[in-house]
């Protein structure tokens, strides 16, 4: 398949389903057992939740009313975390997720890229879309190993200055930002393999 049609493919995959929902074949390949679904419950906290730590490789807590997690802290096997849609302004230290690979924060009250962030080598998803980040810090933009960010929606109106590190990104969503066209059109030519939306 030449490059051109896979950027094509991912683009269409991106405005159909978009890169963070989820496709069927993806979270069916973690065990039944390993998943857990906590969304929609108006839950304000976890306290009283209880998830074997050495078992759960996918937590769903989206749409809620959560303002803390950090009994997510704890889960060491973590693969995937869901947050979106609840009210969140920080996360507590990850340190312990060194197998989280996906974590989806749309539409909290995030100021800021989460800089526990940083430090989680497995890591290859970030969504922070709808969330009233302005700015993304050098540490991400030199972070290796990310496949697919979403920053749509969010107060963001430059991109740091050395792209380098996410030249091997499958995605990049940057969707309803004020962005200049001299700006958009150096983030093309510093990503030319990377399935920009705007």
């Amino acid at each position: 398949m030449s490059m051109r049609l896979e950027l094509f493919t991912v683009v269409a995959l991106l405005a159909f389903a978009g890169c963070f929902d989820e496709p069927e074949p993806a979270y069916k390949s973690v065990p039944e057992g390993a998943r857990v679904y906590l969304k929609d419950m108006g839950l304000a906290d976890l306290k009283g939740q209880s998830f074997d730590a050495s078992k759960v490789d996918y937590l769903n807590l989206d749409r809620n009313a959560l303002t803390n997690v950090d009994e997510v802290a704890s889960l060491a096997g973590l693969k995937w975390l869901r947050l979106n849609s609840n009210q969140l302004s920080a996360l507590p230290s990850l340190d312990a997720l060194k197998s989280l690979r996906r974590i989806y924060l749309r539409d909290n009250k995030f100021a800021e890229v989460p800089e526990t962030l940083k430090d989680l080598p497995a890591l290859t998803d970030i969504d922070l879309s709808g969330n009233p980040v302005s700015e993304i810090p050098e540490w991400l933009a030199k972070k290796e190993g990310l496949q697919f960010l979403s920053f749509s929606r969010t107060k963001i109106s430059k991109l740091p200055d050395d792209l380098s590190a996410w030249k091997r990104l499958k995605a990049l969503q940057l969707g309803d930002l004020q962005m200049t066209p001299e700006e958009m059109s150096r983030i093309r030519k510093a990503l030319p393999d990377v399935a920009v939306v705007f």
